[in-house]
């Protein structure tokens, strides 16, 4: 499959697809490389092709062969709070619909009961990951599932925490499933299998690695050093494995608070950036012959960028990411971790001083300067990134942000790219917006 080729590092653009298939895009990078959409938001606006109802939660849409998948959880009992130290106990249904991509009228519904015993408990964290014939999901109190693309037929499904005694994480699983070759790989946490390998078709472990909590960071595959690596960042560590076997190549520790390794590692030529929440951030270099790795340098609070909720996109020796304690977008040198600027215009413009974990998710158009940027506030923003700045090119306002966050209303879940239309969703709605140029 094309996404499984895009995963194991090819670089061409010729062979991807108009689909939106997984977390982060066919290649899981931020880049978004259909063509024809716009330049810039018109001051207008843009076409709302359609709105179609949801339910609460955080995982992003997944487009794939002119099908839309939401995933979403159905309160039915209890009292939903946000308390980072406390865990919120509800009664309800998690909830996977497929929407037909032109109309968003609903193809198909799989629900199963699902009470929840986490904090920040609007609904599953995890986009849907399609392969094939198949769409794989992984809920918050961590029901590991494949369905059939057509009609939604349980392929196979796994429980980590029943099956595998895995502790539920508080803020639940959130490393969206990877799916590489005939593999799915995913973080379960527990003594000997921090991350977990499974066979994609028939749920069956194949290995399991490293001691340690699960964290929320999904695993990634990485061509480099001559060598397929996947790489896991948990808790304590960014750790590179041999996908096949699980055996390691390399680690180097980094331990963010309360376990929130959350942003994926990102790679630009030789170096790798993982961050971590206040002033947890480290600059990697790879080994160009070998799968080695030594640390270059570590963010100081002031400097880096230290992302929570949303990943930071790494071009050009500039990482560009959201500070989960300033709450603005900041551009890094990547050779020594020194701000550029910083703006709230991505997060929330009218902010002057700080806002905790201001997010908004950043996707790059190929081969430009030009970023598609969705805002915790509902707007989807057109903007140009360079070292030298950040310039706006229009935004126009998607959808209420339903959620909440330290007081104030949030969206916090990424949007989707695919057919010249942008699909994301809050805890009442989906909506697909026309980029066509």
């Amino acid at each position: 499959m094309i996404a499984a080729a895009c995963f194991a590092g090819i670089s061409s653009t010729s062979a991807v697809a108009d689909d939106w298939p997984a977390w982060m895009g066919p290649t899981r990078d931020g880049i978004y490389r259909e063509t024809g959409i716009i330049d810039q938001v018109p001051d207008s606006g843009l076409t709302v092709k359609w709105r179609t109802p949801v339910a609460g939660g955080y995982a992003g849409p997944a487009v794939a062969d002119g099908r839309v998948f939401v995933f979403d959880y159905k309160t039915t009992a209890g009292e939903a709070f946000n308390d980072a130290g406390k865990r919120a106990n509800l009664k309800g249904q998690e909830r996977l619909t497929a929407l037909d991509a032109e109309t968003g009228k609903q193809l198909w519904q799989y629900a199963y009961d699902r009470p929840y015993s986490i904090s920040y408990p609007a609904g599953p964290r995890c986009t849907p990951t399609v392969a094939g014939d198949l769409v794989y999901i992984l809920g918050s109190e961590g029901d590991l599932q494949a369905l059939r693309v057509s009609d939604g037929e349980v392929v196979w499904k796994r429980n980590l925490a029943k099956d595998l005694g895995a502790e539920v994480p508080i803020w639940g699983f959130a490393a969206h499933p990877l799916i590489d070759g005939d593999t799915l790989y995913t973080m379960v946490g527990g003594e000997g299998q921090a991350v977990v390998a499974f066979d994609k078709l028939t749920g069956k472990v194949k290995w399991k690695a490293l001691d340690g909590n699960a964290g929320y960071c999904t695993p990634s595959i990485i061509q480099h050093g001559g060598t397929r690596q996947l790489i896991v960042y948990h808790p304590t560590a960014v750790t590179s494995l041999n996908p096949v076997t699980g055996s390691q190549y390399w680690s180097i520790p980094i331990a963010p608070s309360f376990d929130m390794s959350i942003a994926r590692p990102m790679v630009d030529g030789d170096l790798m950036y993982a961050s971590g929440i206040r002033s947890e951030s480290l600059m990697i270099q790879l080994g160009s012959d070998s799968p080695t790795a030594k640390e270059l340098w570590r963010g100081e609070p002031k400097e880096a960028v230290h992302s929570a909720n949303a990943t930071p996109i790494f071009t050009g020796g500039v990482v560009y990411g959201t500070d989960c304690v300033v709450g603005t977008l900041i551009a890094v040198n990547a050779k020594d971790g020194s701000r550029l600027w910083e703006t709230f215009e991505a997060t929330k413009p009218d902010e002057k001083r700080f806002i905790k974990h201001g997010t908004a998710f950043l996707t790059r158009l190929a081969d430009t300067d030009r970023y598609l940027i969705f805002s915790e506030t509902g707007d989807l923003q057109m903007a140009k990134l360079t070292p030298d700045g950040y310039e706006d090119l229009g935004r126009f306002h998607v959808l209420e942000p339903t959620g909440e966050a330290f007081g104030r209303p949030v969206v916090w879940s990424h949007p989707a790219y695919a057919g010249q239309t942008a699909f994301a969703r809050n805890d009442e709605e989906i909506v697909a917006v026309d980029l066509a140029k």
